[in-house]
């Protein structure tokens, strides 16, 4: 993850990113028994090796949110806020109406893949590695994901260098990805739809952001998430799609609204239903 804040916004407010590689990743043992609810333990416990503080920020993207959701579960007292970047919507969380999602193709999609890796791993990761499937190159620039300025976005990052053809042939890589993908969108041990603002009744410094023109966790489903729990502050990018995370000076305002509380008037929704 490369780190988008400004140099002039990192010295104003001393701000310490900590980064670190989780089972699988990097150089990382991967942790076969890896659980949602594990995450947040294994996060408090870096956090207590590396005596950062009794109390920290935290910043789930993506996929990558389910790490955040777990900790605002167990572990909340240590968290001095949370920023869920186009967190993930997670279509087995009970509380989700059927019908806002049965006609949702993403659903069907994950479903597959779900039922692939679980039952058929050593087909999925042949399948994949094949040269009649897409590469990711092809889908960076496919309007089915990603809206006009993530595909401007793409011209100038690395993309998903883990999803590339040559990267899914190790099978570390390959199984490091199927388990995130099997934790992220399978059963959780909690709804978090039905979770209570666990920093009292006046007190939360919780925000999710969102792209209106995401095409990777559509906008209605976040909006429902949000005003499900009020006590998180939401956020809603008009023109933005999956990648708002790279869009310019957007990490510095994402920052300065869970850090200090500022209010960007410019990204509240026009209406949420």
């Amino acid at each position: 993850m490369t780190i988008l804040a400004s140099q002039d916004l990192i010295v104003e407010l001393g701000i310490y990113f900590l980064l670190y590689d989780r089972p699988g990743y990097g150089e990382s043992d991967p942790n076969p028994n890896s659980s949602v609810e594990n995450e947040a333990y294994d996060i408090q416990e870096l956090a207590d090796q590396l005596q950062i503080g009794s109390r920290f920020y935290m910043i789930g993207v993506s996929m990558g949110s389910y790490a955040a959701w777990s900790c605002l579960k167990h572990i909340p007292h240590r968290l001095a806020g949370t920023a869920l970047i186009v967190p993930l919507v997670n279509y087995q969380w009970p509380s989700l109406p059927y019908s806002l999602i049965k006609e949702d193709y993403r659903r069907k999609f994950l479903n597959l893949g779900l039922w692939l890796s679980t039952y058929v791993p050593g087909l999925l990761h042949w399948w994949v590695t094949q040269n009649w499937i897409p590469s990711t190159s092809v889908l960076e620039k496919n309007p089915i994901f990603f809206n006009e300025r993530d595909i401007d976005i793409l011209k100038t990052i690395p993309g998903f260098p883990m999803l590339s053809k040559r990267s899914l042939k190790e099978q570390r890589v390959f199984d490091t990805l199927r388990s995130d993908f099997m934790m992220a969108f399978g059963e959780w041990e909690f709804d978090p739809l039905k979770l209570s603002n666990p920093y009292g009744e006046n007190e939360s410094s919780v925000h999710i952001w969102q792209g209106y023109e995401d095409k990777v966790v559509p906008v209605q489903l976040q909006r429902y998430v949000s005003g499900q729990l009020p006590w998180i502050q939401y956020h809603e990018v008009p023109d933005g799609g999956h990648l708002i995370i790279h869009y310019k000076g957007l990490f510095d305002t994402i920052l300065r609204a869970v850090l200090v509380g500022e209010e960007p008037v410019c990204y509240r929704p026009k209406s949420v239903s």
